[in-house]
């Protein structure tokens, strides 16, 4: 046999394995929200968000499945997926140790974690998922407008974006920040307005004030946007196109432009 048409047929081979794989990069949004109580905050943004993230796989080619059950993190279940992504969860996301064990092994195995707004107010109790998340959230101020920074014009989530945007929100106060954050948000807290009502004293967080941050932690790649509280920012081509290109970085994928 010619080395030629061998050659052909090993091309064909690993053309054909990388469509395969390209085809099976799926990712799982997770949208859990859960106090014993009752009273735990539940975002009205959960829906709109899970739909935009289904359309960015369309336009980015990755699938996207969505579940609010914890019955999701199990090993078997979670190694289909590229990454995570926590979107709009809150309070406790997982119901059991064994979860718990399941989410920190995928972590531990090269996988991606996003996590969108509130989802820095899940799992308040296990310093594990702080450091997976690069933060904990501890309380804002009221909504209102102020200025958004690009620290890192380089990360590829912020292309396009002028220097300094105006942008309406929750701005979330965060604790426990891991060493290894490399903020691409910041604002500047001095700025903002009803400071004085927060219960935690505003001067023991750093300034600039961390938004948005991508790290490198325990084997993954995380990303984290505490921006996202209106339902409507969802079809706003900056939190779009921040959450799109977030997603595509901790997965490994190029960029590239979709039609946004």
């Amino acid at each position: 046999m010619s080395i030629f048409p061998r050659i052909a047929s090993s091309l064909l081979v690993l053309s054909l394995s990388a469509a395969v794989l390209h085809a099976e990069t799926k990712v799982l949004v997770y949208t859990r929200n859960y106090t014993p109580d009752g009273k735990g905050y539940v975002h009205d943004n959960i829906a709109t968000s899970v739909e935009a993230i289904k359309k960015m796989g369309a336009e980015s080619h990755f699938s996207v499945d969505s579940s609010d059950s914890s019955d999701v993190f199990t090993d078997a279940n979670l190694r289909q997926y590229a990454a995570l992504i926590f979107a709009n969860s809150n309070n406790e996301a997982f119901t059991t140790d064994d979860q718990r064990a399941a989410f920190k092994r995928y972590i531990q195995s090269h996988h991606s974690f996003v996590a969108i707004h509130s989802a820095s107010g899940s799992e308040r109790a296990w310093p594990y998922y702080w450091q997976v998340v690069g933060g904990k959230f501890t309380e804002h101020p009221r909504l209102q407008t102020f200025t958004i920074h690009v620290a890192d014009p380089a990360f590829p989530a912020t292309r396009g974006l002028a220097t300094d945007f105006s942008w309406t929100d929750e701005c979330y106060f965060t604790d426990h920040l891991s060493p290894g954050i490399h903020p691409f948000l910041t604002t500047d807290r001095t700025k903002l307005a009803g400071l004085e009502k927060m219960r935690t004293e505003p001067n023991s967080y750093p300034n600039p004030l961390p938004l948005a941050w991508f790290q490198t932690f325990d084997s993954s790649r995380e990303v984290y946007l505490a921006l996202g509280h209106r339902k409507e920012d969802y079809e706003n081509p900056i939190l779009y196109n921040l959450i799109r290109r977030s997603i595509l970085w901790s997965i490994h994928k190029k960029q590239g432009d979709a039609k946004r």
